[in-house]
């Protein structure tokens, strides 16, 4: 029994050992640095840009790298705004570098953004789900930077979603800023490899794409990425700083690419409290299931259902019961659960405007129509599953070609 336990706790402490050793790209400055000197920068950052305790802008000046300008995605640059609120451009007061939207009036760098930069410094903590916008915006990024023969860097980062795969994949017709590629929900990939994959199978404009491979073909590659060290996608890793104000908390971002389902529905998906994402109901729900009330806070300044007695589920927990939890998949008990309860079915679903079921939220976040049919008719989530084959298994395959990490 003694040896078995000292076994235990050897494998334990090697375990612990590696999660904490590993370091992100951006912490291997020897490996970029170089490639930075004497060129005109332009870095895209937000808060979770660090460099130890030195963002990661910071510390590029300290090095003597000559940052021109900065542009910032979604929640800004220093990660403050609302979901889904338009940022404009500024001054960071800080530094007195010009700040440029790419969450706000447009998307995408212009022409005269990138005249005067050399490269561009890619640098955002991701979590590793498809409706989680900053893939869209590297890959946004990356057809203006490419199409300006500019090169790209990306200091790569563990994804805490990156030991599974699971979801259904997008269909074309579903493609939006919240799903752009034909991916699952949960795609096991850091933002590097994620990069990779969109060069490597061709999923950038044709004629950015077409850019990119002629100046391969001839030794010049536009996309360059800093690998993380010590890093597998088994590894456990705890974000450092949280990636977007809605997202608090490792329970939050495990449990994140089940419940953000909810943003599809009536049903509050518990922005407004301190737990997002954890908490998720709706008034007209059994008065016995777990209350709470959302309220106006930062980062959800009006929230859904606000200041409303809500009814629900609380999914809270520490993280690493959460992980075990969620056991390497989506759950949709949850989802499924809630829709049974709902007494108005016929208004569980958010609609648009337009009264185009094709174009309703929902149906963005899931990649595609047949969720939520398939939740109406009453589904098991086995059957549901069952559906998201075999291109879930085809994506898997596409997967191994790009991934840096064991």
């Amino acid at each position: 029994m003694l040896k078995y336990t000292r076994l235990f706790l050897i494998l334990l402490y090697s375990f612990t050992l590696n999660a904490q050793s590993v370091l992100p790209g951006a912490a291997r400055s020897e490996l970029y640095l170089p490639m930075l000197k004497g060129k005109s920068v332009a870095v895209f950052a937000n808060q979770t840009s660090m460099v130890g305790e030195k963002h990661l802008v910071d510390f590029l000046i300290a090095n003597g790298v000559n940052v021109k300008l900065i542009f910032g995605p979604e929640h800004g640059f220093r990660g403050t705004a609302d979901a889904g609120e338009k940022v404009g451009n500024y001054t960071d007061t800080k530094t007195g570098i010009p700040v440029v939207s790419l969450y706000g009036a447009k998307r995408k760098p212009s022409t005269e953004d990138l005249a005067s930069i050399d490269l561009v410094v890619f640098d955002i903590q991701d979590v590793g789900v498809r409706f989680y916008t900053f893939i869209s915006s590297l890959e946004e990024l990356m057809e203006s930077v490419i199409a300006s023969r500019k090169q790209i860097i990306v200091l790569d980062r563990p994804n805490p979603n990156g030991h599974y795969v699971d979801g259904p994949v997008l269909e074309k017709a579903q493609k939006s800023f919240v799903g752009m590629q034909p991916i699952p929900v949960v795609y096991g990939m850091t933002i590097g490899e994620y990069a990779k994959m969109l060069v490597g199978e061709k999923w950038l404009t044709e004629p950015v794409q077409d850019i990119y491979d002629s100046l391969l073909r001839k030794g010049k590659n536009l996309l360059k990425v800093v690998p993380c060290k010590n890093y597998t996608h088994q590894t456990v890793y705890a974000l450092p700083v949280k990636p977007s104000p809605n997202l608090p908390d490792m329970s939050a971002i495990y449990w994140y690419p089940s419940t953000c389902f909810f943003e599809g529905t009536v049903l509050s998906e518990g922005r407004g409290t301190t737990k997002p994402f954890q908490l998720f109901g709706h008034p007209s729900l059994p008065s016995n299931l777990f209350a709470f009330t959302p309220t106006s806070m930062p980062g959800a300044t009006n929230p859904k259902l606000v200041n409303q007695k809500c009814f629900g589920w609380n999914l809270a927990g520490e993280p690493s019961e959460v992980r075990k939890r969620i056991a390497g998949k989506l759950n949709l008990s949850f989802l499924l659960e809630a829709y049974k309860l709902f007494p108005d079915k016929e208004h569980f679903f958010i609609m648009p405007k337009s009264g185009n079921i094709r174009e309703a939220f929902f149906n963005k976040l899931a990649g595609n129509e047949e969720l939520m049919l398939q939740i109406i008719a009453g589904n098991t989530e086995a059957e549901i599953r069952k559906s998201w084959e075999p291109a879930l298994s085809d994506f898997k395959k596409i997967r191994l070609k790009y991934l840096l990490y064991k």
